[in-house]
């Protein structure tokens, strides 16, 4: 009998015989193709994701009342009133309440303490039957719960906590299960590109739902936030119930070039097996080096997510309006990198200029040591407001690399288990939103410069240990335990 060092050494022997992995004499159309029609409504549904995931970090602005004591003999306190005085009246007839920082914080974590809960059933559920519905009843149920947040506010802060973690609930499924259905829908050297189109709508959420929120506010109340989000989320759920398939087998509308082509380019990636290797999955090192990352990178991302409008408006002094235009800026520079970044990093595999190892390190490299390092300047601007926002701006803007970086190495090292995978990485990426604000909100009691500089220097060395993590241990490759018989893919 063979040992299983002898195998592996023939797998590295053989690797180099085998083509590009996704290397295919035929293509398919990129025009109206479903797969790129699954990307485009993907984009949408995770617009509609984040928009119902954010809209609390702009309404809780204006839900709860100020009511601070700063400490005697403090310098560096929040900067002077800046804004101009607008001529439309702002509108304050929402209801108020008095919550404090804590509780507040506690808020704002309360939808992590869901979402940790549903990831790796949600990747175990989304490879058995598929990830369409897993997806779209999760970001209705979302949707629903969003419209139910005013009634529980009135009810008392237990009640939105517990709204809020219900919420999580659902969105838990929902990256799981898009991973699960483009291990089906995505060739290999098409990877970056659909998942960055897909997955880019989280900031574009972002982007638009924080300016629109503070527009909603401002001239009609907070509550109507969280319905006209709800209604869009209920809205999109009946678009996806009808224009999406879990595979291109099961796909109606799909030509037969594009289903030849997709599958036949993925024929040598994907197992048959019914059972999941679990030891080998927990015991991977390049599963391992996604976890760090991802941890580290959402631990700067979720405490920025949900704290800066606070942070806008407590220490930069921007009225409610300007708050959330303000805020959106790093999240559209954000979406705009995600962008490029997918389109190069596909560029540079598909003509082996680089292999896809190295496009993952340094893409992970860019998008977390870039964020730290303009992090922790935009906390030294003091009282600057332009160069703070653009300095937070870039921060964001440069993390948009790392989506075609560690964050889809899911679907190279193991594609037939990357919605299991992707559940246990985003298991340990949602600790930081669930402790990150509470954290943060801990260390700002006075909303002090002072405060927040520490906040971004514990996010930002988190962020360096996490990228260096990746480059050390990170791989390309799918592994031998994904695969069925002897076939090691080496890019």
């Amino acid at each position: 009998m063979r040992s299983v060092s002898e195998t592996e050494s023939d797998f590295e022997e053989k690797a180099h015989l085998i083509p590009l992995r996704g290397a295919s004499s035929k293509t398919a159309p990129v025009c109206c193709s479903s797969r790129y029609n699954l990307a485009v409504l993907a984009c949408f549904g995770f617009f509609v994701l984040y928009a119902l995931r954010v809209n609390l970090s702009v309404a809780l602005v204006d839900m709860v009342e100020i009511n601070v004591t700063k400490p005697a003999n403090t310098s560096d306190l929040g900067c002077p009133e800046h804004s101009n005085t607008s001529t439309v009246r702002y509108n304050k007839t929402g209801k108020v309440y008095n919550w404090n920082a804590d509780s507040q914080g506690w808020i704002l974590g309360a939808f992590f303490y869901g979402y940790i809960i549903t990831q790796v059933p949600g990747g175990v559920v989304a490879r058995k039957v598929g990830g369409k519905w897993l997806l779209g009843l999760g970001i209705l149920g979302t949707a629903v719960f969003t419209l139910l947040t005013p009634l529980a506010a009135d009810l008392g802060v237990g009640y939105v906590i517990a709204v809020r973690a219900l919420e999580g609930l659902g969105e838990g499924v929902t990256f799981p299960a898009m991973h699960a259905m483009w291990s089906s829908w995505a060739p290999p050297l098409e990877r970056s590109k659909l998942l960055t189109i897909s997955y880019a709508g989280a900031q574009l959420g972002t982007v638009i739902s924080l300016p629109l929120s503070g527009i909603i506010c401002f001239y009609l109340d907070w509550s109507y936030v969280f319905y006209i989000f709800g209604a869009v989320g209920v809205l999109w759920f009946i678009l996806w119930a009808f224009l999406v398939s879990d595979t291109p087998e099961t796909h109606k509308g799909i030509s037969p070039v594009e289903k030849e082509f997709i599958i036949s380019s993925l024929q040598h990636e994907l197992s048959s097996k019914t059972s999941v290797p679990w030891r080998s999955i927990l015991t991977s090192l390049p599963l391992w080096s996604i976890v760090v990352a991802h941890f580290s990178y959402n631990w700067t991302y979720y405490t920025l997510l949900s704290l800066l409008p606070t942070y806008m408006k407590d220490i930069l002094k921007f009225n409610i309006q300007e708050d959330g235009f303000l805020s959106a800026l790093p999240y559209l520079g954000c979406w705009t990198c995600m962008m490029i970044a997918g389109q190069l990093a596909d560029y540079l595999r598909q003509n082996q200029i680089l292999t896809t190892i190295v496009v993952r390190k340094i893409w992970t490299a860019i998008g977390m040591v870039g964020p730290a390092v303009f992090l922790v300047a935009a906390g030294f601007t003091g009282c600057n407001y332009r160069l703070a926002v653009a300095l937070l701006t870039l921060s964001s803007a440069l993390g948009g690399f790392s989506m075609s970086g560690f964050n889809i190495n899911h679907l190279d090292i193991a594609p037939s288990y990357a919605g299991i995978l992707l559940g246990i990485t985003n298991t340990f990426a949602t600790i930081p939103g669930m402790v990150g604000p509470v954290i943060a909100k801990g260390l700002t009691h006075y909303n002090t410069i002072g405060e927040w500089q520490t906040v971004f220097y514990i996010a930002a060395a988190i962020d360096v240990f996490g990228a260096v993590f990746f480059l050390l241990f990170g791989k390309g490759e799918v592994q031998s335990w994904a695969l069925d018989g002897y076939h090691l893919h080496r890019k």
